[in-house]
């Protein structure tokens, strides 16, 4: 099991949610932290982690997930809900970057990704979930790549591939149909000439008889 499916399996399904999305981070600037912040347990890895709740109406959270070193669960560290974002910051719109920064209320994090893919990804879902979800005011996108909030999307590339396939699986069964089509009616031919030639030489034979 993948430490994104464990962290939806640990966090998030005992309380009715589902995890829309995860990426792995480490701060950009380290913050100084006392040992006993940390209950020192030493290493550990950060999911950001974007969740929604199963029960209508949806409510839509942000939390932050660590995983300390040698241990296999997951903790769930902070979390805000998608009305208390204010901020999303892409760093750099002309490349891709694992850069970016996150604003609340009450928090700024500046992370960086385990790669631009996974970061990118990540700032998609997390800015169409906004536009689905946010009630009252709408977390601003500043410095992000136009593919990331629109246009031609990896969402919208998804559902254009899965119907793209299913256009070409409807045509490779339609083909399918036309040359099965064409068999049977050769095989009928067949069958008509063969049968011809039958009471031509049963007739052929009558006529030696007689």
């Amino acid at each position: 099991m993948s430490a994104k499916s464990a962290i939806n399996k640990e966090i998030f399904t005992p309380y009715n949610e589902k995890m829309l999305a995860a990426v792995q981070v480490k701060r950009r600037t380290k913050k100084k932290m006392p040992f006993l912040a940390t209950g020192g347990h030493g290493d550990y890895m950060t999911f950001i982690c974007l969740s929604v709740t199963n029960k209508k109406p949806s409510h839509v959270s942000i939390t932050k997930v660590k995983q300390f070193q040698g241990s296999s669960a997951f903790v769930k560290r902070s979390q805000w809900t998608v009305d208390q974002l204010r901020q999303v910051n892409g760093i750099d719109p002309n490349k891709d970057c694992p850069e970016f920064d996150l604003m609340f209320e009450n928090a700024f994090d500046q992370w960086v990704a385990g790669s631009a893919g996974e970061k990118c990804t990540f700032i998609q879902i997390l800015h169409h979930t906004c536009q689905r979800h946010c009630l009252a005011r709408k977390p601003d996108f500043v410095n992000c790549q136009s593919k990331l909030l629109g246009g031609n999307s990896i969402l919208h590339s998804a559902a254009d591939s899965v119907t793209s396939a299913v256009q070409k699986a409807s045509q490779a069964l339609n083909e399918r149909g036309e040359r099965l089509g064409r068999a049977e009616d050769r095989t009928a031919d067949m069958m008509n000439s063969a049968e011809q030639f039958a009471v031509t030489a049963h007739k052929l034979a009558m006529k030696h008889k007689c």
